[in-house]
C-alpha cells in the first residue's frame, strides 16, 4: 500500500523559552541600519600577524589532521607554565589540562560532567546566557541569586541561603560578562569558606583573566587549594589574543575531575582546530603578548568612559573584561530592550540590554557597550550617541 504524505512529526523542545538570541538581534539589526556595532563582544582589530604566521607554517608544515582529544602536549605544557607563572600553581599538562573548541565548549562539558537530573546548580544573574540552557538540556534545576544591582557585589547571605542538600554546582564569572566587575581577594576568602567541606564543585569562568585595569589582580580560584581540587577553570584563547572566531579554549581542573570532563569533552567535538594549537604552543613562550594585555584595554577603557562623559548616559564601574555598562533610567522609562533597538535604529548604535542575561528579563535600564574596538569606531559610536 502506497503511503500517504504526512507533516513532519511534531518535536517537543527541550528549551521551549530560547528563542534567536539578542547578540544575533542586534548585530543583524545593526547590520540593516549601518549602526555602529558595540554589542556583541568581538574586536573590530586584527590579531597578531605573528600569530597567524604560526598558524600558516603549521598548516604548511602538515599539521592538519586530528589533534589528540585532550589537547596537543606541548600546547598543554605552555600553559601549565603560563598558569603557575600567574597563579603560583602548576597543573599537571598530563591529567589536569584540557584544550576544547572555545570556553562555551568547556562550560558545556563541564556542566555536563557534574549535574544530573535533579540536582540544583547555582547561579549568579546576571550571567553568561550558556550556563542556563546547559544546565537545563542535562536535567539540573536552576538556583538563581541576583547580584546586588548596579555594583553587582555578591550578596554572601543571599547565596548560603540557595544552597540546599541537592545542590551540587555553583557557576561564578570573574572578571564578569556582562557586568564589567570582578571579585576581591576577599570575596574568593568567603566562597572557600562557603563551599569547604561540602560536595558542591564549581564552575570558575575566567575568560576575562588578563583583562584587569587599574592594577586590580585577578583572583582566580586556582590560588586557593581548596577551591582549585573541586574546580573546573575556563579560559579562551580567543578572548586573550583578539581572535574570538578560532573557538580555542581550555579547562584546568583536578585529575579526577577531568578524567570525567573528558569523557563528555571527546563526544562534543573529540578535538580542536591541530593548526591553531601549534601555533599557541610557540606563541605562549613569549609572555609579553598576555602579560601586556591589562594595560592595552585599559587604554580603551578610560578612552571610551572618557568620550562617554559628552553624552547623557551615566557610566558604571569597569573593573574587568572589555564590557562597560551604561544606565540610561535619567533619560528614557522604556524597556532596556526596546531603548537598544530604538538606539540602533534612530541613533545607529548598537548595543545589548543587560536584562537579557536574566533569566526573567529583569530590567534595572542599562544597556552593555563592547569598548574592545579601534579608536575611531569608538568616536563614530559616541559622536552618534551625543545626539541621545
Amino acid at each position: 500500500m502506497q503511503s500517504t504524505p504526512s507533516s513532519t512529526p511534531s518535536l517537543s523542545s527541550k528549551l521551549p523559552w530560547v528563542g534567536t538570541t539578542i547578540f544575533t538581534v542586534m548585530s543583524k539589526l545593526a547590520a540593516q541600519y549601518n549602526a555602529v556595532n558595540l554589542g556583541q563582544g568581538f574586536p573590530d582589530f586584527p590579531c597578531s600577524d605573528e600569530l597567524i604566521d604560526l598558524i600558516t607554517k603549521a598548516m604548511k608544515a602538515g599539521y592538519n589532521q586530528y589533534a589528540p582529544m585532550e589537547g596537543l602536549m606541548a600546547l598543554r605544557e605552555q600553559i601549565a607554565i603560563k598558569t603557575e607563572r600567574l597563579y603560583g600553581y602548576a597543573p599537571d599538562p598530563v591529567s589536569e589540562i584540557t584544550i576544547t573548541s572555545g570556553g562555551t565548549e568547556a562550560l558545556y562539558a563541564a556542566i555536563a560532567t557534574v549535574i544530573h537530573p535533579g540536582d540544583e546548580a547555582i547561579v549568579l544573574e546576571p550571567c553568561y546566557d550558556s550556563y542556563i540552557p546547559a544546565i537545563e538540556l542535562n536535567g539540573g534545576k536552576v538556583i538563581r541569586v541576583p547580584l546586588t544591582p548596579e555594583t553587582y557585589g555578591i550578596d554572601w547571605e543571599r547565596l548560603t541561603n540557595a544552597f540546599s542538600p541537592r545542590t551540587k554546582l555553583l557557576i561564578i564569572n570573574t572578571p564578569h560578562n556582562p557586568t564589567g566587575t570582578m571579585l576581591s581577594g576577599e570575596d574568593r576568602h568567603q566562597l572557600s569558606k562557603l563551599i569547604n567541606g561540602t560536595d558542591i564543585l564549581l564552575i570558575s569562568d575566567e575568560v576575562y583573566e588578563h583583562l584587569v585595569y587599574d592594577g586590580t589582580v585577578h583572583q582566580s580560584v586556582l590560588y586557593d587549594p581548596i577551591l582549585r581540587k573541586r574546580a573546573f577553570v575556563v579560559s579562551s584563547f580567543g578572548k586573550t589574543y583578539h581572535a574570538t572566531g578560532w573557538k580555542v579554549g581550555y579547562c584546568i581542573a583536578s585529575a579526577a575531575l577531568t578524567k570525567e570532563f573528558r569523557k563528555v569533552h571527546q563526544y562534543l567535538t573529540f578535538s580542536t582546530f591541530t593548526p591553531v594549537q601549534y601555533a599557541l604552543a610557540e606563541y605562549l613562550q613569549q609572555p609579553e603578548h598576555y602579560l601586556r594585555l591589562p594595560q592595552l584595554y585599559q587604554q580603551k577603557r578610560d578612552y571610551f568612559l572618557q568620550l562617554m562623559q559628552q553624552t547623557r548616559f551615566r557610566m558604571l564601574p569597569c573593573q574587568g573584561s572589555y564590557f562597560a555598562l551604561a544606565a540610561y533610567g535619567h533619560i528614557s522609562g522604556e524597556p532596556d530592550t526596546d531603548y537598544a533597538m530604538w538606539l540602533t535604529r534612530e541613533i545607529g548604535v548598537a548595543a545589548i540590554p543587560v536584562s537579557v542575561f536574566y533569566q526573567e528579563r529583569t530590567d534595572y535600564k542599562i544597556l552593555r557597550f563592547c569598548f574592545a574596538k579601534r579608536e575611531e569606531t569608538l568616536e563614530r559610536a559616541v559622536a552618534r550617541l551625543q545626539k541621545v
